[in-house]
């Protein structure tokens, strides 16, 4: 019995760093699978591939029936939000981060609690600009070379295969966190965030 779990975990284990490492290609928006109907921290993660630049600002545009709730501080970027409405009815609608400066081989990491309000697939649309002015639009298909960040809601993740798979979700998810974690606090000292519109998470 506690070879079969060693086992079991060891897979889990290795899914998690064959997902993780294959998410650093692209912008991804993590954990991928996630319960519909509760809140949770997610993490979006634009990696800067061009070789001698900085990514400088990113956009996110949210998908309908993706609530935002509030924001994780981003040290050194000053984050701008759109919405409609106010108050607890307030939609966001587009949160742009500027100012940051992450090299080449580094993801820009951001960070906030939100809801999937169905059981679907929700697809991000992510603008990221460089330093030179380029622009990437990470909104194409899952097989072109700058996909959209998407994440699955389901109404369960318990039963069968679908434990596992919410098991390296999770996972993943932790992975994603530590990331962030360790980029807020390696930028901590070169500034503080600055901020228009949305809450801060405590």
């Amino acid at each position: 019995m506690k070879k079969r779990i060693a086992l079991g975990a060891l897979l889990v284990t290795g899914a998690a760093l064959l997902l993780s490492a294959s998410a650093w290609a692209h912008a991804e928006l993590s954990p991928p699978i996630v319960k519909a109907n509760v809140a949770q921290v997610f993490t979006l993660a634009v990696p800067t591939e061009d070789e001698g630049v900085f990514t400088t600002k990113v956009e996110m545009t949210p998908p309908s029936g993706f609530a935002i709730d509030s924001f994780v501080p981003s040290p050194g970027w000053k984050r701008t939000v759109q919405q409609q409405g106010s108050g607890e009815e307030a939609v966001v609608t587009k949160v742009t981060w500027e100012g940051g400066h992450v090299p080449t081989g580094e993801d820009a990491t951001f960070s906030f609690l939100a809801t999937p309000n169905s059981s679907k697939h929700f697809t991000f649309s992510v603008r990221q600009t460089y330093s030179d002015g380029k622009v990437v639009d990470w909104s194409g298909a899952e097989s072109s070379d700058t996909p959209a960040p998407v994440i699955e809601a389901k109404s369960s993740l318990g039963g069968g295969g679908s434990s596992l798979i919410g098991i390296i979700g999770l996972i993943v998810a932790v992975g994603a966190l530590v990331v962030a974690i360790l980029a807020l606090a390696r930028r901590a000292g070169s500034g503080g965030s600055g901020g228009e519109g949305g809450r801060e998470l405590a």
